[in-house]
């Protein structure tokens, strides 16, 4: 059993003095940006990192931070939470400067080539160069429609703290990875799990859902979540089952699994090329613009593989080809971490 990771949070723009000035700005603080943020400070440059997030970790904090991640090269497995928690550790030796909930509007550039990001704080950031980290984009939940005219609490589109719902009876809905994760997760500490999907098949891993089928969990198919019942918070689901009249289930919780709908969001105005919402890089990870690279789950070469393990890998390359941009005389190779101490 993995140990909870605490996050220990960095410091912000509201925190600290933003900068004016930076050698790297790391648009994202998913894993592959807190990557891109450690290697840019071995390298002695220094960075931001901007998120429209509030905390670090990207879609891993925002999605699924209880959930056990397998295939992180030197961890067997690890909380989804504990990773980040890692990362920023890591990143932090160097000091980068964090700009959450704080978002890349605009870039344009200096006359001396640099580029120029202007953020939706107004603020404007000169950079040595850029790295785009953004995973999916910008991402929107989809919205439960039985809850469109529920005005109460109780309604959630992920967990940040499992241990917040011990005893609480909880309806999921939806069929994909992470309603059934949401269903493992829940079970050991809630009154009951409930989980409702609108079809008969699921979308999920087939070894989650059959751990999930050998749970007392109640599944219930080709059904909606048709009513939420309660006032001030949710005390109750209708559930309607196709053919059938519907019945109400205990509820103190509704998560709503339905997944997310990703955008570049300000990122489509850059003038970058796209294939369809991932960006186009080169083996050096640069993108058709100057001094603008993209790795992680955003970017888009032949034969990528989108996982974490990856990010990592484009992270170092990123960071090293653009030490390169901003100072031509640099060395592309900056040598092994196990030299520096």
């Amino acid at each position: 059993m993995l140990e909870d990771a605490t996050l220990v949070q960095p410091a912000t723009s509201a925190q600290a003095q933003s900068p004016s000035e930076v050698d790297i700005a790391i648009v994202g603080a998913g894993p592959t940006g807190l990557f891109a943020a450690y290697y840019a400070g071995f390298r002695g440059l220094s960075t931001a990192v901007i998120d429209a997030l509030p905390e670090p970790g990207g879609q891993v904090t925002a999605m699924y931070p209880e959930k056990i991640i397998y295939d992180v090269a030197g961890f067997p497995a690890i909380r989804g939470r504990e990773l980040v928690a890692n990362l920023v550790a890591q990143a932090g030796q160097y000091n980068p400067t964090y700009l959450l909930g704080i978002r890349a509007e605009k870039l344009s550039y200096a006359g001396d080539g640099r580029p120029l990001l202007t953020l939706s704080d107004g603020s404007v950031l000169t950079c040595g160069a850029i790295i785009i980290t953004g995973g999916l984009g910008s991402f929107t939940a989809r919205p439960l429609p039985a809850a469109e005219t529920f005005t109460g609490t109780g309604v959630v589109f992920f967990v940040k703290q499992p241990q917040d719902l011990a005893g609480h009876d909880v309806v999921i809905v939806g069929g994909g990875d992470s309603a059934f994760d949401w269903a493992l997760t829940l079970q050991p500490i809630a009154k009951s799990v409930t989980l409702v999907h609108r079809r008969d098949k699921f979308r999920a891993h087939a070894a989650t859902v059959a751990r999930v089928q050998e749970l007392p969990v109640q599944i219930v198919v080709n059904a909606e979540v048709s009513r939420l019942i309660g006032e001030e918070c949710v005390t109750g689901c209708e559930i309607t089952v196709r053919g059938e009249e519907p019945r109400v289930v205990p509820a103190n919780t509704v998560v709503a699994a339905l997944g997310f709908t990703a955008d570049l969001g300000p990122l489509a105005d850059w003038g970058l090329q796209l294939d369809r919402r991932h960006i186009v890089v080169d083996s050096t990870t640069a993108t058709n613009l100057p001094r603008v690279f993209a790795a992680g789950d955003i970017s888009e070469y032949p034969g990528k593989v989108r996982l974490i393990a990856t990010g990592f890998g484009e992270a170092a390359t990123a960071v090293n080809n653009a030490a390169v941009a901003i100072d031509p005389s640099a060395h592309l190779f900056p040598g092994h971490s196990s030299d520096a101490g």
